[in-house]
């Protein structure tokens, strides 16, 4: 059986775009916040201490007064006892940043993300300059400012965003492709996988997770200088994985700079649980595989257009090969960016909070907050 994956070139929208920035334009208002459960003035998430808040006595519970929903560690903390509670939330942290890994410098304005490579001992881009040795020690996913006060995020990419950020030659196949494929193929722990194209290695490093220390891949590529490519950025990722996690990458790859016709003598003896064929006429070289693909398993063909697919089937039809189409889809994927509705004259639109409507023409308050309010007024007489 086989199964083809056609893909279409797609634009990337982001629905409900604004002019204006989250918070207003101050560095001030954008900087993180930390995240507490501690009253406002206290170390929570409100004032800084100066002046403390208001009384809770001193709330009281007015008919038809609209009130914020408690968020859910507002609402798990009224269960908890005021002791219990800690000032922040505390995550556990991973090992800081070493040398030799790789860092993705992260910074986001006006929903955008600005990726930079830290190369010559400082990251620099045009928000600014970090030092290496800023770097070097500095916790995974902490901010530290550049040389002009703009906040810098740094943590360590994963394997997705290193294939999109990684220099590449020709083409790659992109995560969202690449996952599809890798369901229709069902690779798992301890698979053989045949690749023919290895393009910039994309789909040979998720193949290379995908099989396990127990699985291998064999990945041919024809041109010399995208087998090299391919190469150095599957060396490149098993060394700063290495260095990161303290544990070694599997070397289960073989790259051979050869045609898959010309590898015959690579392919003798050796049978396929899935193949991955990524080249401009793949009905071509299916005869080749055909041989070395176990019964029952999947060929998986990634094309670029409905053209190449067309003469694909084709190819099939006349060469008679005992294969099945089983499938030809297109992979869409669509990125949103949420943003503050605004008004014709440049003002944030309000918030509207659902409510209940009653007989009076009141807004009602919800069960929970509403008992609380009352046992809150009751105190107080």
């Amino acid at each position: 059986m086989w199964a083809a994956l056609g893909r279409s070139w797609c634009v990337r929208s982001a629905a409900g775009r604004a002019s204006r920035r989250w918070g207003g334009g101050s560095s001030e208002a954008r900087r993180p916040r930390p995240f507490g459960t501690a009253p406002a003035g206290q170390g929570g998430n409100g004032d800084d201490g100066g002046s403390p808040g208001p009384d809770a006595s001193a709330i009281r519970w007015r008919p038809g007064a609209r009130r914020r929903p408690l968020s859910p560690l507002e609402r798990v903390s009224r269960l908890l006892p005021q002791d219990a509670l800690a000032q922040e939330v505390v995550l556990p942290g991973g090992p800081p940043l070493r040398p030799g890994e790789l860092v993705l410098a992260e910074f986001r304005r006006k929903g955008r993300l600005e990726f930079r490579k830290i190369e010559r001992g400082r990251l620099q881009c045009n928000w600014g300059l970090v030092p290496h040795s800023e770097v070097v020690g500095c916790p995974s996913g902490a901010f530290v400012p550049s040389s002009i006060g703009h906040p810098l995020l740094l943590r360590r990419p994963s394997l997705e965003e290193y294939v999109l950020l990684m220099r590449r030659g020709p083409a790659i196949a992109y995560p969202k492709d690449v996952s599809a494929m890798l369901l229709m193929m069902d690779v798992g722990e301890g698979d053989s996988v045949l690749e023919a194209g290895s393009g910039s290695g994309a789909m040979t490093l998720f193949l290379s997770r995908a099989v396990g220390s127990r699985g291998s891949v064999l990945s041919l590529e024809v041109r010399e200088d995208h087998h090299r490519r391919a190469l150095l950025n599957y060396q490149r990722w098993r060394e700063s994985w290495g260095v990161a996690r303290e544990e070694v990458w599997p070397d289960n790859v073989e790259f051979i700079n050869k045609d898959i016709e010309a590898a015959a003598p690579h392919l003798e003896g050796r049978s396929f649980h899935s193949v991955a064929l990524d080249m401009l006429n793949p009905q071509v070289v299916l005869p080749t595989v055909l041989p070395h693909l176990r019964q029952g398993a999947v060929c998986a063909v990634y094309l670029a257009n409905i053209t190449q697919v067309v003469d694909l089937l084709e190819g099939v039809r006349q060469s008679g090969l005992p294969l099945l189409c089983e499938r030809v889809i297109e992979v869409t994927h669509r990125d949103w960016f949420l943003a503050p509705a605004i008004k014709k004259d440049g003002s944030h639109a309000p918030r509207v909070f659902p409510s209940r409507a009653t007989d009076h023409g009141e807004e009602e308050l919800g069960s929970e907050e509403e008992s609380a309010s009352c046992d809150q007024e009751e105190g107080n007489r």
